[in-house]
């Protein structure tokens, strides 16, 4: 049966790596760690080669590669922690919650993506696929019992977790540092019109609020014919060019 091994490697979910980091980021406790303690809006590709590191390494590396992301995230967010703010509670890294934020957040964003381009996944295979995504968590320290037991289940908790969301202007002035990519290479630079407009589309309209993103039925539509166009590019482009980033972060992985 298929699992997270055979849908992580697909290269076309990378365009919902920036999703995916707003949305840990409109969670208070993520947002406000990231804002206080982190530069990565100052070096984006540097989180993204961390992100695609750990994701690859868990879900298609060896054994020993998968002992070195886990060593070297846990180790990343030892010092990510702090006091209350004026409008939310203390934060840590390894709060067990925040951690299944954080690995929901990258399964329900690969999920939009591979749905949107993908043939739908028969029930069994859903099924499968969901359950794997645990390890995401589970790597981070997460107990496994915590990752709903359900895809039903997730369903309520994303809902939940949607309306537990909040944006303030600290963490508003990282996503626009994150979307602007004024640090970056050339060619991320000309890819990031595309880059911003899948990032700010793909969110959930609550959440594009938040930031205060602007949308509209024109644009929307827009969305709609590259995702179709996706679609059929998935379709005739060969497995290895589809996989090609995996076994690039794979193959560097030492």
């Amino acid at each position: 049966m298929a699992g997270i091994a055979d849908v992580a490697p697909e290269s076309v979910l990378l365009a919902g790596a920036g999703r995916a980091i707003l949305l840990q980021l409109a969670n208070p406790a993520v947002g406000r760690g990231v804002a206080r303690h982190s530069n990565f809006a100052a070096d984006p590709l540097r989180r993204l080669h961390a992100t695609l590191s750990y994701v690859y390494a868990l879900t298609n590396g060896t054994p020993a590669q998968q002992r070195l992301v886990k060593a070297r995230v846990q180790r990343a967010h030892l010092p990510v922690k702090g006091g209350p703010g004026p409008r939310h509670p203390a934060y840590d890294a390894g709060d067990p919650a925040l951690q299944l934020w954080v690995a929901a957040t990258l399964y329900e964003s690969a999920m939009q993506i591979y749905d949107a381009v993908f043939p739908a996944l028969a029930p069994d295979i859903a099924d499968a696929v969901y359950r794997d995504y645990a390890v995401l968590g589970t790597a981070l320290g997460m107990p496994g019992p915590l990752w709903p037991a359900t895809r039903a289940d997730f369903c309520n908790y994303w809902n939940e977790s949607l309306c537990g969301l909040d944006v303030d202007d600290s963490v508003r002035r990282v996503a626009r540092e994150l979307l602007s990519a004024n640090n970056a290479p050339p060619w991320i630079k000309l890819l990031m019109p595309l880059v911003r407009f899948l990032t700010v589309g793909l969110l959930p309209p609550s959440v594009r609020e938040l930031y205060g993103f602007p949308w509209s039925p024109p644009k929307d539509r827009l969305l709609r014919r590259i995702c179709a166009m996706a679609s059929i590019l998935v379709r005739i482009t060969p497995v290895w060019i589809r996989h090609a980033p995996m076994r690039h972060y794979l193959k560097h992985l030492a």
